[in-house]
């Protein structure tokens, strides 16, 4: 194991309040029904792939591909507001100190993350700096479970699949990184789940995984 690839929301930063936030004010506009039960199955899916969840319980006329983008849009722009309030105090100090570790361990780290929002949100945080590469929904056409995001970022790093250990939180994480053959550190959500190689507690718990190279 020679890198780390990290998912964003929920891993380095949690931004699920302003997902549900967004979708909501859409849903309600719409008057689709949405709670966070729903939420919960669009983590760590694309944008248009969620959109498509929240439509099953849609019953007006139907949409046009144009008006599902402006639907996504739409949200994004909600979301985007919100983001405007984050700042570097969003990633917590354990955070910052193992990804600062795990460089000085020679580990070299990326972002595999499905958010076309991912650079913006490190801005904020003040992380943009922080990635020997970035994999985001910018450079993907396919959304997780699909292992597209993770494998442009070990192409971006030069490093084979399976020398790549991917630290995630949500199933459909999980089963990305492993139908691209690497290890899969699950922490929340998937710390349980059973494809899950590593279980992590905490972000710091990564240190006992990966121990120094130099």
């Amino acid at each position: 194991m020679k890198a780390l690839i990290f998912d964003l929301d929920g891993v380095i930063v949690f931004t699920d309040k302003f997902h549900y936030q967004a979708w909501k004010q859409m849903a309600d506009e719409m008057g689709i029904y949405f709670d966070e039960q729903i939420n919960n199955r669009l983590r760590g899916v694309s944008r248009m792939d969620s959109l498509e969840i929240i439509l099953e319980r849609y019953e007006g006329a139907p949409l046009s591909q144009q008006q599902k983008e402006n639907l996504a849009e739409k949200k994004n722009e909600i979301y985007r507001n919100l983001l405007q309030t984050m700042t570097p105090s969003d990633v917590s100090d354990e955070v910052r100190e193992t990804m600062k570790e795990l460089r000085m361990r020679g580990y070299k780290l990326a972002l595999g993350s499905s958010s076309k929002n991912a650079k913006f949100i490190l801005e904020k945080v003040a992380l943009s700096d922080a990635f020997d590469a970035i994999s985001d929904g910018t450079n993907i056409t396919k959304s997780k479970p699909d292992p597209e995001v993770f494998l442009k970022a070990a192409e971006y790093l030069n490093l084979p699949a399976g020398e790549c250990l991917v630290v995630e939180d949500a199933y459909a994480g999980i089963d990305a990184a492993k139908a691209g053959m690497m290890l899969a550190a699950g922490i929340g959500e998937a710390e349980n789940y059973d494809k899950t190689d590593y279980p992590i507690h905490s972000f710091g718990d990564l240190l006992k995984i990966a121990k120094p190279l130099r």
